[in-house]
């Protein structure tokens, strides 16, 4: 992976939250059709990929969306675009504080395969009363949250590692499908949880999935990208400088965009903001027109590797971020879109992981 070069404009990944309307409050109050329906999921995640975009991410929570109704479930929405995309990470949102670790690194095992190695996963931690509640469990404490966050993460990584590349032999000869010798048992004894491996799933493509956390999860060096979200430039400079001391390979932005389209941005906001306010989350908002966000996130290029972009009504922004900002990004060299058959970790620049097992093996022959 190139190192970063602080110095000047580089080249930004760019992924896309496909979540429901969009990041205001009020995106979708006059929508006719669901946000998660099938249709809504593949048109989104289909013009991303069309426009270039290198990942999608679908946020989730484990209670049902506030004002009633239901969702699909992350891990099943992006499980349903996997065999319809060829290019542009799936990262769903799964919660370690209400998901069992096994049955976690299985499902986005089986999302790595489906999708032929562009599945990611972005860490949640929902920690909220009624979030436990889900599982009968209270709410953790900061420095307990932070072990469970640590421990399921690397639990994950270890169940990913416990069949080796070449585990599965289909030797018909012999009648044996796998080697026995090269599955693996993984017993972990957390503080929360047990598990026994081997996973129930072979490796996936990518050796390991690539995992997304928030920088205050303190995740370091476990997480292949760190999300950083600081409602200033300069504050995103210092926690992505911090993000790469504590061990992350990547750091993305996370950056609010609500852009100017047939109307302009700020009558779009008014608009909005007569049905619900947009309170501050802590991000970084664009509210104006595409060529100022793009002049935003060339300035992140020289501090950030990617940036995480939070349309603020789908349906209006995408389209101009599609036709507009990346395509002006990818003329000037700072955006290049995924190519087709390209893993997620191609795509970012990653390699792709030793198996602990196998390179152990090979260090004690």
């Amino acid at each position: 992976m190139t190192a970063p070069d602080h110095g000047g404009s580089r080249r930004l990944h760019l992924a896309l939250e496909a979540d429901g309307h969009g990041a205001h409050p009020a995106a979708g109050a006059l929508a006719s059709e669901p946000p998660v329906s099938a249709r809504a999921v593949r048109s989104t995640v289909a013009a991303a990929e069309t426009g270039g975009f290198a990942l999608v991410t679908f946020a989730d929570e484990p209670l049902p969306p506030g004002g009633g109704g239901w969702r699909v479930e992350a891990g099943t929405r992006a499980a349903f675009v996997s065999t319809l995309t060829d290019r542009i990470g799936l990262a769903p949102t799964l919660h370690v504080t209400v998901t069992e670790p096994f049955h976690l690194a299985t499902q986005l095992a089986a999302l790595d395969h489906a999708s032929r190695g562009r599945a990611a996963w972005v860490v949640g931690a929902a920690n909220s009363a009624d979030a436990h509640a889900t599982v009968g469990a209270a709410p953790l404490d900061a420095g307990a949250l932070r072990r469970e966050v640590a421990d399921v993460i690397g639990t994950a990584r270890a169940l990913w590692d416990s069949w080796e590349d070449d585990a599965v032999i289909k030797d018909v000869a012999t009648g044996r499908f796998l080697d026995w010798r090269k599955v693996h048992h993984v017993d972990v004894e957390a503080a929360r949880f047990t598990v026994k491996g081997p996973l129930i799933t072979p490796r996936p493509p990518q050796g390991q999935v690539v995992v997304l956390a928030a920088d205050e999860l303190g995740a370091g060096g476990l997480a292949d990208i760190a999300l950083v979200a600081r409602p200033d430039t300069a504050g995103v400079a210092a926690a992505a400088a911090a993000a790469r001391a504590a061990g992350a390979p990547l750091v993305f932005a996370e950056v609010e965009v609500l852009l100017d389209t047939d109307l302009p941005a700020a009558e779009r906001l008014a608009r909005l903001e007569e049905s619900a306010t947009w309170q501050p989350t802590g991000r970084l908002r664009h509210v104006g027109p595409a060529s100022g966000l793009t002049a935003l996130l060339r300035e992140l290029a020289a501090d950030v590797d990617g940036v995480r972009l939070h349309p603020a009504e789908l349906g209006a922004d995408l389209p101009v971020l599609t036709g507009q900002v990346l395509p002006a990004l990818a003329a000037g060299g700072t955006h290049q879109p995924p190519r087709p058959g390209a893993t997620l970790r191609d795509t970012l620049g990653l390699p792709r992981p030793a198996n602990r097992f196998a390179l152990a093996a090979t260090t004690t022959s």
